[in-house]
């Protein structure tokens, strides 16, 4: 009976064996199914990015060829050749701060806020000089409720901001004895409730609560008025409690592209361009830089091999109203010394920091240079510095260390893409001289979405921008496509897909696997490119044009829009007709296009609806529309494909 226990407990306690094995098998299962789908998640995270990023940069790429091209029709066209460039030389001129701030007696004669009378209907706060914290909170409740403070105060701010900011040095000099700490934000892209957060979290800003704004407060965003105000209300009420940095988005071009001259126009109408002409001139005077106790620089956009802090202490900033177009361009041969002082003003702007060693030109962006970790070890023992603080790119986190943890980007605009797209952050630096973060994400709604919804919102996001601008391109896309496709099939290759894609669209994205989000994909892997432009369709209530004429201006209505803005010379939203077929006829000459004069003359007498001579621009830009129309009766790439997120190959 001995025996007989003795085998049975042997039973036993192979079954737990084999149960426990089972049990260790199966974690294991799991966990390798758990590491594979947060790869793919991040796979698809790091892809999307990738699309955004790219999206981003090329913008900046485009207008800075647009600007360069001005600025050589400028220079090698004589007045009266080109009526054209004459338009443009007058429009340049008005519109360039440097031109209009050769006087300050002038611009504040053009801005003085004792000639405009506050209404009776006004409801806001009263503004007057100098500033107290109730008057500042007032402001900042006005702008709570979505109300505009009047131009008349927002004239005597800027103003007064103005002299202020003209007795700083170039590179500011903070310290932390007094207050202990101090907190850095990075680019705010007009999203005031991302500065909303940042002082619910960290307090407003004081002498014993200073802040530093990193630049980039303006463009993109709907309220980049309301952030410039209130931040500089602050900087007036607390001089060493707010230092604010110059970004790249403090420049009047950048500003006619990415939206603060159209927000400045749509809110103070027939005040607009004093409005516009006072930002722009403090623009040029602002810092490009801080030091902190010595030992941490904070700068927009990076270094170069070549930044010197003596040097640039000595420059006189002002005259770089537009760091895209250095003094001396004017010239044939712009002095050597003239270029050296731009170069250090540009790379502070416009750098980026890389993990490669070296310093090359930043040819994704267009302007400024890349930076290695030697070159962020030689400029800060040279300037005994021992960290360097930078924004200029949105970070999903909304912070990111490099260079071996001597360089961090702070990045404070959430969901700066797209709703759920990043967090935001600041930064803060205590009596230990340590850096540390607060995230945040301003948007309610996605706040409690997984990481996987998160993602899809985002990447649905991406998807459809590429998709727009996969149409937007269509005649060059199709020409490319039926190049490589010899026997006229209608299918190609993924690799050839990709290749025609890249080749005309110029974004540095993983084609390859976005192939089956953005057309049909058979069984055998080939790609049915037409299915390419199944999905969307150019609405205009114009008439008249050809197929051609409309994705052309579709496509390049963001340079157009920057050529009428940068013409209209009292930002009044109309240009003469004459003005606006020169407008086509500048972005003719910039894209090679070829649109026909004749049909440029029938577009714009079919855009003066009221036949006054005058074409109203802000109209002629919502004339054009891409629908999606994959529910109608056209077959979409959609009802072919079971692909609804980006394809990663395990």
């Amino acid at each position: 009976m001995g025996c007989g226990v003795s085998v049975e407990n042997g039973d036993d306690s192979s079954v737990a064996l084999g149960k426990s094995e089972i049990a260790i098998r199966s974690a294991i299962l799991i966990q390798k199914w758990f590491r594979r789908y947060q790869a793919r998640i991040e796979a698809r995270r790091r892809c999307t990015w990738k699309i955004f990023q790219s999206v981003e940069y090329a913008g900046e790429q485009d207008q800075l060829k647009l600007f360069n091209f001005f600025n050589d029709m400028l220079n090698h066209v004589a007045d009266g050749d080109n009526n054209a460039v004459d338009i443009l030389r007058k429009g340049s001129a008005s519109s360039s701060t440097s031109t209009i701030s050769k006087t300050s007696e002038k611009l504040e004669m053009l801005t003085d806020p004792s000639k405009i009378t506050v209404e009776e209907t006004y409801k806001g706060p009263h503004v007057a000089l100098p500033l107290t914290l109730l008057t500042v909170r007032n402001i900042i409740e006005l702008y709570k409720s979505h109300k505009l403070l009047h131009v008349k105060y927002v004239l005597l701010i800027l103003r007064e901001t103005r002299e202020k900011l003209k007795v700083l040095p170039n590179i500011y000099r903070a310290s932390t004895r007094i207050s202990k700490q101090i907190t850095i934000c990075g680019d705010l892209h007009g999203k005031l409730d991302d500065l909303f957060v940042i002082f619910h979290k960290n307090g407003l800003p004081s002498a014993e609560n200073p802040y530093i704004f990193n630049g980039d407060l303006v463009d993109r965003g709907p309220y980049s008025v309301e952030i410039a105000i209130i931040l500089f209300s602050f900087f007036l009420l607390y001089p060493t409690g707010v230092y604010i940095n110059r970004g790249n988005h403090e420049d009047h071009i950048m500003n006619l592209r990415y939206g603060f001259v159209k927000e400045v126009m749509d809110k103070y109408k027939e005040h607009s361009s004093k409005v516009m002409q006072l930002f722009g001139d403090i623009f040029g005077w602002l810092p490009l830089a801080t030091v902190v106790n010595n030992k941490i620089l904070i700068t927009h956009g990076g270094i170069s091999n070549i930044t010197d802090l003596s040097f640039i202490d000595k420059i006189d900033r002002h005259k770089y109203v537009s760091i895209l177009k250095p003094p001396g361009m004017d010239k044939a041969h712009p002095d050597t010394f003239d270029l050296l002082e731009w170069r250090q003003v540009l790379d502070l702007l416009w750098s980026d920091p890389k993990p490669f060693p070296g310093c090359k030109p930043n040819t994704f962006r267009g302007g400024g240079c890349y930076f290695g970790p030697d070159i962020t070890d030689r400029i800060l023992k040279k300037h005994d510095l021992e960290l360097l603080v930078r924004s200029h790119e949105c970070k999903f986190e909304g912070y990111e260390y490099m260079h071996g943890g001597k360089v961090i980007t702070i990045f404070s605009a959430s969901d700066y893409y797209e709703q759920g797209s990043n967090r935001g952050a600041y930064m803060k630096i205590g009596p230990d001289m340590n850096p540390y973060f607060v995230q945040y994400q301003a948007s309610k709604a996605k706040k409690h979405l997984t990481l996987k919804q998160r993602i899809g919102i985002v990447e649905e996001s991406a998807i459809r921008e590429l998709r727009e601008r996969l149409y937007a391109n269509k005649i060059a896309l199709m020409a490319a496509f039926e190049e490589r496709d010899k026997g006229n099939t209608g299918y190609l290759t993924a690799t050839q897909w990709a290749s025609a894609v890249e080749s005309v669209l110029k974004l540095d994205v993983p084609w390859n696997m976005l192939r089956h989000q953005l057309a049909h994909v058979l069984p055998d892997g080939k790609v049915e490119y037409r299915s390419c432009f199944d999905q969307y369709i150019i609405e205009t209530g114009l008439h008249k044009n050809g197929p051609s004429i409309t994705e052309t201006l579709y496509r390049h209505r963001s340079n157009l829009e920057t050529i009428f803005r940068l013409m209209d010379k009292d930002n009044s939203g109309f240009v003469s007709m004459e003005e606006f077929e020169e407008c086509c006829h500048l972005l003719n000459e910039h894209t090679n296009s070829n649109i026909p004069v004749d049909s440029i003359e029938d577009l714009a007498k079919s855009i003066d609806m009221d036949k006054d001579g005058h074409i109203d621009f802000n109209e002629f830009l919502e004339a054009f529309r891409l629908v999606d129309h994959s529910n109608s009766n056209h077959l979409s790439f959609k009802e072919h494909s079971p692909v609804n997120s980006i394809h990663i190959v395990s």
